[in-house]
């Protein structure tokens, strides 16, 4: 057999830091959660690839090795061309872990207009502005929770959810909430009225699982009945208000590596968390997995983010000198976000917003050009501009995008052709100095 080499490589240098498992973040070899693909010398791919939560994929000499934890599970080994093994992947995992029905999606969120200054009058607007666009959900982000962990609405929010809710409904559009329901501010009254629902290390402390909003965040057991019951709770609230659309967010934390009350591997953990807002949420909600393990997710979640936080801006220096590809920027989204379309098959593949205003962002034509190319190919058009704010130039190109359900296709890797146009993703690798892994998913 031929060497099989990663088809995406490491910098030989390069340490990966991001929202991967912790226990691997620091890897400087070549490893995957779920899946590797390599190449031979003749061109030919292989791919080994998990069908169930908690595979981890490495080269090991010649050969891709696959490694599992606590458990036996089913792999897919599959070579031919990249895009034959990748499809061959994709309806395996479907098969072995159910799919949702596939749909367009036109959504317009708050993040990058308002961040965590998201008010009550900055939703109202919006959903005035909405009007004359084919704009199918108008979601509220983060901001407007008393903190991370207890899910009510803060004093910028005086009407309530509901209020709100109806009010987005009464548009036409659906209405839609930011929601990170496995981790709780080290501030959060959670973590002191509830500090059984927190996974616990092997000393007893709680599990950090990053740092955000001004400090620590902790992970929730997600196998905890106690942490079940929360999440169905904090769901049901949501759904009563009046939201069929739940984007939830830095769901990696539920599957940390911990002292569960019921021991299985994090990922399997993570299933069982999931598994529960499902049922909670019910079959009508659309469920956006956002920082979400992407094996362990399909069947449950309806679509799932791609890449990073995509911003106004190409990278964060700062972020990049420390080998941290995960970062929000333009850089990164367009990288990850290139490499998980082979997803869209799937399930609902969201590669974040495209920008269109102009005058809010530190990007370049070609840059936009990507974003909205991504956007074209998944078909989830994601916007977060204050439309009001827009020129009638700006505001066509905008429509053009949400209205228009291109012809695609796949010719190699990074290469697509959109209505007869070629796209190649490879420039935004191509452009860096330093090339980020190519782990997958």
């Amino acid at each position: 057999m031929d060497p099989l080499v990663p088809i995406l490589p490491i910098p030989d240098e390069g340490r990966r830091l991001g929202h991967d498992d912790p226990r691997h973040a620091m890897d400087t070899t070549v490893s995957s959660s779920g899946v590797g693909i390599g190449i031979d010398a003749s061109g030919t791919a292989t791919l080994l690839g998990a069908l169930a939560p908690d595979g981890r994929v490495r080269p090991v000499g010649p050969e891709l090795v696959g490694s599992s934890e606590q458990r036996e599970i089913d792999w897919l080994i599959a070579t031919g061309t990249v895009d034959d093994v990748l499809g061959a992947y994709a309806i395996a995992l479907g098969e072995h872990l159910g799919r949702r029905p596939r749909r367009t999606m036109r959504v317009w969120c708050s993040w990058y207009s308002h961040y965590e200054g998201v008010t009550q009058q900055a939703i109202l607007d919006a959903a005035d502005a909405v009007d004359g666009h084919q704009i199918e959900v108008v979601q509220i982000d983060d901001g407007w929770e008393q903190a991370i962990g207890d899910w009510v609405p803060n004093d910028d929010f005086p009407a309530g959810m509901e209020k709100l809710a109806d009010i987005i409904r009464a548009s036409g559009r659906t209405a839609g909430l930011w929601l990170a329901p496995f981790i709780a501010r080290s501030d959060a009254r959670l973590v002191e009225e509830r500090p059984e629902l927190l996974l616990r290390d092997a000393e007893g402390a709680p599990v950090v699982a990053g740092i955000n909003w001004g400090g620590p965040y902790y992970s929730l057991d997600p196998t905890s009945h106690a942490t079940q019951d929360f999440v169905h709770d904090m769901i049901t609230k949501a759904r009563s208000w009046g939201f069929d659309y739940l984007k939830l967010d830095f769901l990696y934390a539920a599957a940390f590596p911990g002292r569960h009350v019921e021991p299985m591997g994090p990922e399997a953990a993570y299933r069982v968390g999931v598994e529960a807002i499902r049922e909670a949420a019910g079959d009508d909600c659309y469920l956006l997995a956002c920082g979400a393990p992407v094996i362990a997710s399909i069947g449950v979640f309806d679509g799932i983010r791609i890449g990073p936080d995509v911003a106004e801006f190409w990278e964060e220096p700062m972020l990049t000198a420390m080998g941290d590809f995960s970062g929000r920027g333009a850089r990164n989204a367009i990288i990850t976000s290139s490499e998980r379309l082979w997803l869209r098959d799937l399930i609902d593949a969201d590669p974040d917003v495209a920008f269109f205003d102009r005058s809010v962002v530190d990007l370049d034509e070609a840059t936009l050009r990507s974003l909205r190319d991504l956007a074209a190919i998944t078909g989830f058009v994601g916007t977060s501009d204050r439309l009001e704010l827009l020129t009638n130039e700006e505001s066509d190109e905008l429509d053009a995008l949400l209205a228009d359900e291109a012809t695609v296709k796949h010719e190699s890797l990074l290469r697509w052709r959109i209505d007869g146009r070629v796209t190649d993703f490879g420039w935004a690798r191509r452009s860096a100095a330093a090339v980020p892994t190519g782990r997958m998913p």
